[in-house]
């Protein structure tokens, strides 16, 4: 049977009803209709929906007091049976139609005997129906003389069904999980995104976003839930999808909404585009297994003082209703002390505030039974579920108009309700403050100007060389004062980044390991050479040794028998000659073997028997050459066709560009390509499609074309500094231009002034000089500007044509070349430059993307003082994959280079050597659990890897200094003879000091040898320090 009925549920909702009915103070019989399809849910839905867990369209149910009868199709009849004995005591009659007229009439003019033998009926009166069953049941009752009088029952329907049953609070719940993990982990971070970087999307564009995240398309096109954002919430993992769906389409609205501020949920999301600033307006709900949870928040961008006082009042009020919704207080009750609390906290709020706070919630998304207004007396109750929504209307900002809203699904209990969606509501997760001049940083430059002047004026902090004083001491402690407070909060960042990652890593990888060794899906492939002895070649009758290149196969004679072995199974073939004969060894592949570098091969059964080498002796030593190249020649295709599929393993195979209809599509013309097309360097143009771009070349005979389903990330890199302007793709599969596979595909124009020459100018008769020189420069900058603005523009139509093609907002980034650095991703040393979301090399070819968020930590190697350039290497958290190096970055740029690290949240660790990160890594693949569980990336150093170095630096410096006595007289001779006028004779020579030095090491020896031990890592280190410091001070004419 395709439709289980709970059997259980029925018989105990049955008994709430007759209960319910029997306490009653009147004896009334209830009746019910379902909504047609097309209609939205009503009440009558909703009863059926939480009796059977189905709707049942075109069935009548009829409760009496000593039965229940239910009049449906033959069809719908076969799956009711299954309660017909589950009513609890109560008998169920089922009255089916079926298709012959006499019984179909039979059917319904027996149903309507039994309604029309009631004198009273209970009906949700207002409702309207429409379909064939119901025509016919109006035309009966109309012609009937006897009609029962018709009462109302929607209250009687809303009262039962408002205390939920455990099952359904279970329901509930996992619904409002749902909500609270797409507001938390999509939704407010979208909102976010957009805000921070000013994207261009439309309110509707961004509801059809979230709606996408429970999945979109149909047939082969459809796209299941997006795993990325419900794996982030708690308890979801059995959660049944195709069961979930939303209440109502999402309401996105800000102050360019051309319908203004409305609170109602049945408005919709308009066409214009989000705006960047003041209030923006966010609601959706989620249905699971039938039952309703909604969630709207309120977001403010620069917010003023009044705005952020309102929205405080709102969250105050809502934990102060909390504790008023409870069991036996009325629902006007609630209302009245809301308004009251307004009244004593902002009496001006009082005519903003909203005419209702809500409404009770189930299957029914809206029970207006249970409105939350101050004329409703309903009696809550414990485990009732409620949709509170505060708010605020018609507000004035200047001359701009806003609301605000707070909504929340809470259940009420015996002493206070509870909240079942949470989540993103505090003032710093909806309070965005973007302008460079906030009112939280102007106390901050208040505070530093009045404090830095007392240091920089203490004379105390102030040293003196002889008679002057050296001002710049003190500037300089206020420096490193600045550096060590700016170390100190990387350093702590990056503590709580490392422990961070660490709780990650125990939750990612399961107890049993989830070791994978990189290698998930090799095995043993299964080959066959012939599929039977028919297949033969003709030449195995003479048996002989033959190399069957069709077949990939060596035929081997072996005890009179034909023998085939598939090229696969060889390893290698060998041949050497001794004496008169030579001899062909033919090695074959076996378990235990290592192939250099590689692990071994996969086996099906490695336990069974191998033969590990054939040889073969003849006197013909031409036909052993000859036989031994054409099994190297056959491994060699061999190895080389694997090695290819391999490499083609991840190319996929685009859908079709469908392209626009109706109107021209928008081109880049006078484009080039990288990687080039076959042929002669000529520029094409680029097209934007429905689906994706397109790039003609300019013959018109090669065409390329890229989905935007297949694009991870959108860049545009201006020609400010550079001789092109580029638009690059990156794609998240790879795909063959030519005879190449790429990820990166870029559109691109010179800036060159070529066609623009203007040595034939007229002005150049009479013009020389530094003039012409200074218009052609002007002119120049203005050619490049436009270029820029151009291409940028056709870079942000294509950014704008992906996000309206997949539903998801596709960001055009654009690199920072202020934060840039030099290093080596490859073979030569390259300008590397962050993004937003990636670090970039775009201007020549091998081109680098690295997405950001795949970087599980970041390990800086060869990081010692001496050494002018340090290496940088990006470990992934897909531990298959190569980690990145990118070597020889110039020491200078380092705390640069840490800064950005540290602001895009990457962990990273210093070192003072290269790791190796093959057997590393490996190490990690085999069991990450384990990994993890012995402390992780904390092998590296981590944080505390910076600390460590200042406190050994701290130590070896006051080693020194407490052995500086042999050195006072130089050096403060030095340092009057930098600064004053007077006689040098007392200072003292190199020849003097070098003495000195020396006598200071004798006297250091001596005492380890009175202590009987030899020298330690720390007296030599302190002791190439004490020459790296005489040293120094050579070249400048001072010790110090």
């Amino acid at each position: 049977m395709l439709v289980e009925l709970n059997k259980n549920t029925f018989s105990s909702r049955v008994k709430r009803i007759y209960d319910g009915w029997n306490n009653a103070t009147k004896n009334d019989d209830y009746a019910g209709d379902p909504a047609s399809e097309d209609e939205p849910m009503k009440k009558g839905t909703c009863l059926q929906q939480w009796l059977l867990g189905y709707e049942f369209p075109s069935t009548f149910f009829l409760f009496k007091k000593d039965k229940l009868a239910i009049l449906c199709s033959a069809t719908k009849a076969k799956i009711l049976s299954q309660i017909e004995k589950s009513g609890g005591g109560i008998p169920i009659e089922i009255f089916a139609q079926t298709k012959g007229k006499d019984a179909s009439n039979d059917a319904v003019l027996n149903f309507f005997e039994l309604y029309a033998s009631a004198k009273r009926v209970g009906s949700l009166v207002k409702e309207s129906h429409s379909g064939k069953l119901v025509a016919e049941w109006e035309k009966l009752v109309a012609e009937s003389a006897i009609k029962p009088e018709l009462v109302d029952m929607t209250p009687a329907v809303s009262t039962l069904m408002s205390v939920k049953d455990e099952d359904e609070l279970r329901t509930i719940q996992t619904a409002a999980s749902l909500t609270s993990t797409l507001l938390k982990h999509h939704v407010a971070p979208k909102l976010e995104s957009i805000l921070d970087k000013e994207a261009k999307i439309t309110h509707d564009g961004l509801a059809a976003q979230i709606e996408a995240r429970l999945g979109s398309g149909e047939g082969s096109s459809a796209k299941g839930p997006d795993m990325k954002v419900w794996n982030k919430g708690k308890g979801l993992q059995d959660v049944d999808w195709p069961s979930v769906e939303f209440c109502y389409p999402p309401i996105i609205i800000s102050r360019s909404s051309k319908t203004g501020y409305d609170l109602r949920y049945t408005t919709e999301s308009t066409e214009d585009n989000v705006a960047h600033k003041g209030v923006l307006l966010v609601a959706f709900g989620l249905r699971y297994k039938s039952y309703c949870t909604n969630v709207g928040r309120t977001f403010i961008v620069d917010p003023n003082p009044d705005q952020e006082a309102q929205y405080n009042l709102l969250l105050s009020l809502q934990s102060e209703l909390l504790l008023t919704m409870k069991e036996g207080a009325t629902a006007r009750d609630v209302y009245q002390h809301a308004l009251s609390f307004i009244k004593t906290k902002n009496s001006d709020l009082e005519k903003h505030f909203v005419k209702n706070i809500g409404f009770g919630m189930g299957i029914e998304f809206r029970d207006s039974a249970y409105l939350l207004s101050p004329k409703n007396g309903r009696t809550l109750k414990k485990d009732m579920i409620f949709n509170l929504g505060l708010g605020f209307t018609d507000l004035m900002d200047g001359s701009q108009k806003y609301s605000l809203h707070l909504v929340d699904t809470v259940k009420v209990g015996l002493s206070s309700a509870t909240l079942l969606t949470e989540g993103t509501k505090s003032t710093k997760d909806t309070l965005f403050f973007l302008t460079p001049e906030s009112e939280e940083d102007k106390p901050r430059k208040e505070k530093k100007s009045t404090t830095l002047p007392k240091v920089n004026g203490s004379p105390v902090k102030q040293k003196t060389a002889g008679t002057k004083v050296l001002r710049n001491q003190s500037r300089r402690a206020a420096q490193d004062e600045v550096h060590q407070t700016a170390a100190a909060k990387l350093l702590e960042h990056q503590r709580q980044l490392h422990e961070k990652l660490q709780s990650e890593g125990l939750q990612r990888y399961s107890e049993d390991g989830g070791g994978t060794s990189g290698k998930e899906g090799k095995g043993w492939k299964k080959f066959q050479s012939y599929k039977g002895e028919g297949a033969l070649p003709a030449e195995v009758d003479r048996l002989r040794i033959y190399v069957d290149r069709k077949a990939q196969t060596v035929i081997l004679p072996i005890h009179g028998f034909a023998v085939p072995f598939h090229i696969n199974t060889i390893k290698n073939a060998s041949k050497n000659d001794e004496g008169d004969f030579t001899y062909l060894r033919i090695n074959f592949q076996t378990p235990g073997q290592l192939a250099g570098k590689k692990e071994d091969t996969p086996f099906v059964d490695p336990d069974a028997t191998f033969i590990r080498s054939v040889s073969y002796r003849s006197p013909d030593g031409h036909r052993f050459d000859t036989i031994c190249k054409q099994i190297t020649e056959l491994k060699k295709e061999a190895n080389k066709r694997e090695q290819q599929k391999k490499e083609m393993a991840d190319v996929i195979e685009q859908d079709n560009l469908v392209e626009l209809k109706g109107r021209r599509p928008i081109k880049m013309p006078e484009a080039f390509m990288r990687p080039a097309l076959d042929g002669k360097r000529l520029p094409g143009e680029v097209e934007i499609h429905q689906n994706g771009v397109r790039y003609l070349s300019a013959v018109g005979s090669q065409k390329v074309d890229i989905l935007f389903s297949n694009v991870k990330h959108l860049f545009f890199q201006p020609c400010d500094h550079e001789l092109l302007v580029i638009v690059h793709l990156h794609l998240k599969s790879p795909i063959m231009i030519g005879k190449k596979k790429t990820f990166d595909v870029q559109f691109f124009r010179e800036a060159t002034d070529v066609q623009f020459d203007e040595t034939g100018n007229r002005k150049r008769k009479h013009r020389y000089g530094d003039e012409d020189e200074i218009e052609m420069e002007q002119q120049e900058r203005k050619r490049r500007a436009m270029l820029n603005k151009e291409i940028k523009a056709f870079a942000e139509k294509i950014a704008e044509a992906a996000s309206t093609s997949n539903g998801e907002t596709l960001e055009l980034d654009i690199p920072f070349r202020e934060l840039s650095f030099e290093g080596v991703p490859f073979r030569t040393s390259v300008r590397l430059q962050p993004t937003t979301e990636c670090l970039v090399h775009l201007t020549d070819p091998p081109f680098l993307v690295v997405t950001l968020s795949d970087i599980e930590i970041a390990s800086l190697e060869r990081v010692q003082y001496g050494l002018k350039q340090f290496d940088l290497v990006f470990i992934f958290k897909d531990f298959t994959k190569t980690p990145l190096h990118i070597n020889s970055i110039q020491s200078s740029q380092m705390d640069d280079v840490k800064n950005w690290l540290d602001s895009v949240d990457i962990p990273m660790s210093e070192g003072p050597v290269n790791l190796n990160w093959g057997p590393i890594m490996k190490h990690i693949n085999e069991s990450p659990y384990e990994f993890f569980q012995q402390g992780g990336w904390s092998f590296l150093g981590g944080a505390g890897g910076g600390e460590s170095e200042q406190s050994e630096d701290s130590g070896s410096e006051s080693e020194f200094e407490a052995e500086k006595d042999d050195f006072e007289s130089s050096e403060s001779s030095a340092d009057e003879s930098d600064y004053d006028d007077s006689d040098a004779s007392g200072r003292d020579d190199w020849d003097e000091l070098e003495r000195k030095a020396a006598k200071a090491d004798l006297k250091r020896t001596e005492s380890v040898r009175k202590n009987g031990s030899d020298d330690s890592d720390d007296d030599r280190l302190r002791r190439k320090r004490h020459r790296r410091l005489t040293g120094r001070g050579r070249g400048r004419g001072n010790v110090r």
